[in-house]
């Protein structure tokens, strides 16, 4: 079993942040760690407005989220790493080689080939990023929770 989980995505303000706190959300009854980074991080920023407006309409608050990068200090100290797309999974495998096997796609269980991004595409698109990360974090959670 797992007991700590770190989300990534490209600059830690959308996808990964929607993750973490989803995953904080359903997981908190194993007192779990979870967190989030970016490969490309925009250090210190707030969560994207759509993406906390989103998180509000299911009850989430992601107001405290600042955003940061991904570095080996975070990777030794989370067991499994989620990231949104096949490339961040090659970027971090790429430059940290000792987390194969630790790093997967969070739409692994889904016929997809990852979480398209929805910055600056509009409400829809992060209503549509949501609906796909709360199938994913389920399935997840069936396997590891």
């Amino acid at each position: 079993m797992f007991s700590s989980l770190l989300v990534v995505c490209t600059g830690n303000i959308c996808r990964s942040p929607m993750g973490e706190f989803l995953l904080r959300d359903r997981w908190r009854k194993s007192g779990a760690r979870v967190a989030s980074a970016g490969v490309g991080a925009m250090l210190g920023w707030p969560a994207d407005d759509d993406a906390i407006a989103v998180m509000d309409d299911y009850g989430i608050d992601m107001r405290a989220h600042q955003a940061q990068q991904i570095k080996p200090e975070l990777l030794k100290a989370y067991d499994l790493v989620l990231v949104m797309e096949k490339h961040h999974e090659d970027w971090i495998n790429q430059r940290f080689p000792t987390t194969r096997g630790r790093v997967h796609l969070m739409s692994k269980w889904q016929a997809r080939d990852g979480v398209p991004d929805p910055y600056r595409r509009g409400r829809a698109a992060f209503e549509a990023c949501y609906a796909q990360l709360d199938e994913c974090v389920d399935q997840w959670l069936q396997r590891i929770g």
